[in-house]
């Protein structure tokens, strides 16, 4: 997984094309932290078809909110630079794997 930050956003996610997933996620967020681990293993079971991306909102405030993400945990789908889609708050892993079946 590809940690991002504001110096690295640009060039990792929107001037990428495919799909690409971004975990917004926050130390202080339990279920950020609850969620993680299941991310990983979707980034393993769909490696080289989607790439699996996080970002940690402490210190990349502004960015977050640039991608107007106004609650964590918050998973956006980016294809070709443009948010496709969106799950936030209470996220079931379930439904980031059927999210992205949808869009692969």
């Amino acid at each position: 997984m590809v940690a991002l930050t504001k110096d690295n956003f640009e060039q990792e996610v929107i001037s990428t094309n495919g799909l690409i997933m971004v975990d917004f996620w926050n130390e202080k967020c339990e279920p950020c932290k609850a969620l993680m681990p299941k991310v990983h293993e979707l980034a393993e079971k769909y490696q080289g078809k989607v790439k699996f991306c996080t970002l940690d909102t402490k210190g990349n405030r502004r960015l977050a909110m640039a991608q107007k993400v106004l609650g964590l945990p918050t998973i956006q789908f980016y294809q070709n630079g443009e948010v496709v889609a969106e799950l936030s708050n209470e996220i079931a892993i379930e439904d980031v794997e059927s999210k992205l079946i949808e869009l692969t």
